[in-house]
């Protein structure tokens, strides 16, 4: 388990598969802010309230200059389904080692009901277009997150 990235660190590249089955680097994004979250797992209800609000706000974001990235273990059939099942406009990362959630120390010890695994803790970074971390949410509140984002989004766009 990794520490959490802190505001102005580097950004830990990557290379992932996307639901359309391309291979997805941090480094395609240079240039233009970048919002990746992560999250456990595809379809379900937390998760896919997050996605839709990152889909309904894409045009917002787009306009800031950002491109939003998920990320979760699921693979990219089941990232490609739940994209297909919710019209969700933005590539899903297959991370199924989760070997970049936990460069990012997205991955962490969770406790549900007294039981202790391992998991995706519900996370976003925006990286800003020098591919160092602009701001980080440890533990999102699905509510109201895309909201924030944009905030922060329209903070680096000012600086910019």
């Amino acid at each position: 388990m990794s520490d959490w990235l802190e505001v102005g660190s580097k950004a830990p590249v990557f290379t992932l598969v996307s639901d359309s089955g391309k291979k997805m680097k941090l480094s395609d994004f240079k240039g233009q802010p970048v919002v990746l979250y992560f999250y456990p797992k595809d379809d379900t209800p937390g998760c896919t309230k997050e996605a839709c609000a990152f889909r309904d706000a894409s045009k917002q974001i787009k306009d800031l200059g950002a491109i939003v990235l998920g990320a979760s273990p699921d693979d990219e059939m089941s990232h490609a389904k739940f994209r297909d099942k919710f019209s969700l406009n933005f590539p899903l990362l297959a991370d199924p080692d989760h070997s970049v959630a936990e460069a990012y120390g997205a991955w962490r010890e969770k406790n549900m009901y007294g039981k202790k695994s391992m998991g995706v803790q519900r996370s976003t970074y925006v990286i800003d277009a020098d591919g160092k971390i602009a701001k980080v949410w440890k533990k999102v509140s699905v509510d109201g997150h895309d909201t924030a984002v944009l905030e922060a989004l329209r903070e680096i766009a000012c600086k910019g």
